[in-house]
């Protein structure tokens, strides 16, 4: 039978609630990413959905205020164990209950426990800490802005994987971590003497400080041995800046850390493969005799004070070298220093890293107007003898003409490469190179 030329059953077929055809496993998947109080406003879509969100494993508040939605959907949840509990809190208003809301998580096995504190008044919410005396089912800790970690006692969190600790306050002495392999300490206070890092499994360190901030004294120890990837950013002041050998270090990022003390931090990190620094040989010491036998990838700032000293230095060091960036300043606060207090000398050995390795050179922002980067440029491409790619970036021109300017520096750096190349040895790498130069961005 038709109706107004439309059949009943393709009628019923539109109308044929398909999602809730879906099994349960299915839907909590679907509600998982979102917010709990979305999820609570689908109880009332139909009878099917009326007690569905309470199985829901991961709980997520992100509100001004909402200390009754915490408490009634932490009561009220149903699931086997607590996933994962993100609370982001905004009012001051809310801080008293935090400590009641992470005590029912752990008591649920919360595996996951994301907490965000944003006051405006210069106010802290302290952490439980005796929650954390002993431990065996959280895997993943992030902590953001206000917040105090003030743990009288020894800290157990035995199942702990990664632990993100962003801007918040601490005097933590002693944590027992076993399995943690991801930490990160990003602009936070650690009020201790001494700050030691001992966790055999850690693969990740991220530490990161102000550098707008000059601390007095103040003692940091890493002892990772299975440490695969570092980055270390803004260090100012520090008495004692210690790394100790980590023979799998695979990635190292070393940003703006001087004055201090003990400044020979390169000599603990020659086993890395990737290297990113962004420092000045004026204010770090040099490892004398070290190589970096592994190295096969460095990025270099070329925004800081004798920066192509620490360059010579490096190429020097890393006979296994195969790609070279050089990159400016990404700072807000740009150091306009680069060639302006000294001058490019050319070694008296050319690097072993550029006759036999050296395969990808990359120049950002390069001034090609200053004689000082020019040389630079032309001592590299000249000594590359297997040089397959080579990327010159500049700033956008101000004026048409200029490009007939770089035109013409494009075409010295090329012929630089050709005559420093002889077909019968180089073959294809030659070829390669030019063809990488000859097409440079602008």
């Amino acid at each position: 039978r038709k109706i107004g030329g439309e059949s009943l059953r393709n009628r019923d077929v539109v109308n044929e609630d398909r999602l809730s055809a879906l099994p349960d496993d299915l839907l909590l998947r679907i509600l998982s990413p979102l917010r709990t109080e979305d999820v609570i406003y689908t109880s009332f879509l139909s009878k099917r959905w009326r007690y569905l969100w309470k199985m829901v494993p991961n709980l997520k508040f992100d509100s001004y205020s909402f200390s009754e939605h915490v408490y009634k959907s932490l009561a009220l949840h149903k699931a086997p164990f607590l996933k994962s509990l993100h609370l982001k809190v905004k009012h001051e208003r809310d801080a008293s209950d935090v400590g009641i809301w992470i005590g029912v998580a752990f008591a649920r096995k919360v595996r996951q426990l994301v907490l965000s504190v944003f006051f405006m008044k210069d106010s802290f919410v302290r952490f439980p800490s005796v929650l954390c005396s002993w431990n065996d089912t959280l895997v993943f800790l992030k902590l953001k802005h206000s917040i105090l970690l003030n743990f009288p006692s020894r800290v157990c969190l035995m199942s702990l994987r990664k632990l993100h600790l962003h801007y918040v306050m601490f005097n933590d002495e002693e944590s027992v971590c076993p399995r943690l392999e991801d930490l990160i300490i990003r602009g936070s206070y650690v009020d201790v003497k001494t700050f030691t890092i001992d966790v055999p499994s850690l693969q990740r360190l991220i530490m990161e400080e102000d550098n707008l901030v000059e601390r007095d004294g103040g003692r940091y120890v890493i002892k990772a041995p299975s440490l695969k990837y570092l980055k270390m950013s803004g260090f100012v002041g520090r008495e004692v800046l210690l790394i100790e050998n980590s023979p799998e270090l695979v990635e190292a990022e070393i940003i703006d850390i001087y004055n201090i003390a003990n400044e020979n931090i390169l000599v603990f990190l020659t086993s890395a493969i990737w290297f990113c620094l962004h420092l000045s040989p004026l204010e770090i010491k040099y490892p004398t005799g070290s190589i970096f036998c592994q190295l096969v990838s460095l990025e270099l700032c070329t925004g800081k004070i004798e920066w192509w000293n620490l360059l010579a230095r490096m190429l020097d060091s890393s006979p296994k070298l195969q790609i070279l960036k050089l990159i400016p300043v990404s700072h807000f606060i740009r150091q306009l220093i680069c060639f302006h207090n000294g001058k490019w000398i050319q070694p008296k050995c050319v690097p072993e890293c550029l006759v036999l390795h050296l395969e990808t050179f990359v120049w950002k922002r390069y001034k090609w107007r200053q004689e000082d980067e020019k040389e630079l440029a032309t001592y590299i491409l000249q000594n590359s003898r297997c040089l397959k790619k080579a990327i010159f970036s500049t700033n956008n021109p101000e004026k048409v003409e200029k490009l007939g300017k770089r035109r013409e520096m494009l075409n010295e750096l090329t012929c630089v490469v050709r005559a420093s190349s002889n077909p019968s040895d180089h073959h294809l790498s030659f070829y390669y190179a030019v063809l990488a130069i000859a097409n440079l961005s602008f």
